[in-house]
């Protein structure tokens, strides 16, 4: 599908993933322990799917050669590379070489072996860090190529855009059907709350539910609190990556969110009322901010995956704070 015949599609009613479609379909999960892969494989499960959740212990997927031993572990019919070397600003700062070797060759590997393989589909997951960092708001897709990302995520998000240009050489010189979604930030249960590499809103919640247990009065929060990020709860993305995968065979990136944006200040507030926390939030401004902006156009997959998103931003920060706390950490 083409620009110009994505853009004149009609638009799709919201649609649930159909069990006739997944039963007993063979699909490699890459990352299907992770956070938002762990979501993705219970939807998969719940369909009728057999999905492969390859391990790190087993397979380092930077290396071709355990690459092609997951392929053949698996034998799918369907991949979904989901596994990354992610971060905050503080871990993309530490590591830009990591992040930029290791999403580049994971992805690339995986999508040779996908066309050795002669798999029927590979979706790809991309990540908003690939638009530049002075971007039209909402982002279109149409922008990604606008401008240079912002410096802090710089090398993992060229990484990631890097293989929308794989799929499409491989999908014009093979045929190999690759689609690539490009979700905004994620949240929700089973997050990652690891202090030296979680993303902001696992990382507020735990900063502020020890603040309360500490009966601190202050919480310093990196930046000046005016940024504005966009996120879409992890069950949801989940749900859109079926969809896609099942209903979208196109070559032109999708955005995957929610359509709204908060700014960071706001969101701590909103935080530290469901955590109870009730100390004063001192913004650092010596601290980045990141990115200045960040609110996706989600009309196209609305209009070709028929994916709309369904849980609040109030409801799923609920969520997401009554699962952490259920877990005993603070």
């Amino acid at each position: 599908m083409t620009s110009s015949e994505a853009a004149s599609a009609p638009t799709l009613p919201e649609l649930e993933a159909s069990p006739g479609f997944w039963r007993g379909r063979r699909v490699l999960v890459t990352g299907g322990s992770g956070f938002l892969g762990s979501h993705v494989v219970e939807r998969l499960r719940a369909c009728g799917a057999e999905p492969f959740v390859p391990r790190r212990a087993q397979f380092d997927l930077t290396r071709q050669a355990d690459v092609e031993r997951v392929y053949e572990a698996a034998r799918p019919q369907l991949v979904m590379h989901l596994a990354a070397e992610v971060g905050g600003i503080g871990a993309n700062r530490a590591a830009p070489g990591r992040f930029f070797y290791a999403n580049a060759m994971m992805g690339v590997a995986m999508i040779e072996q996908a066309r050795v393989a002669g798999v029927e589909k590979f979706v790809q997951i991309g990540t908003v860090c690939a638009y530049p960092k002075i971007t039209r708001v909402p982002f279109r897709e149409e922008d990604l190529w606008a401008g240079y990302p912002e410096e802090t995520n710089a090398p993992y998000g060229i990484a990631k855009k890097a293989l929308l240009v794989q799929l499409a050489a491989y999908r014009e010189q093979y045929g190999l059907n690759g689609i690539y979604l490009l979700p905004t930030n994620l949240y929700g249960p089973r997050d990652n709350f690891d202090p030296a590499t979680s993303h902001v809103i696992p990382a507020l919640i735990r900063r502020m539910a020890e603040a309360r247990r500490d009966g601190a009065g202050e919480l310093p929060v990196w930046g000046t609190g005016e940024a504005s990020r966009e996120f879409l709860y992890v069950d949801d993305a989940a749900r859109a990556i079926l969809l896609a995968a099942e209903h979208y065979d196109g070559v032109e990136p999708v955005n995957v969110g929610i359509g709204n944006e908060i700014r960071i200040r706001e969101l701590a507030g909103l935080i530290a009322g469901l955590v109870g926390f009730e100390g004063r939030l001192a913004f650092d401004p010596t601290q980045p901010d990141g990115q200045p902006r960040r609110s996706l156009d989600t009309s196209r997959a609305l209009r070709l995956f028929g994916f709309r998103a369904r849980v609040p931003m109030h409801e799923g920060l609920r969520r997401t704070v009554e699962w952490y706390l259920s877990q005993g950490s603070a």
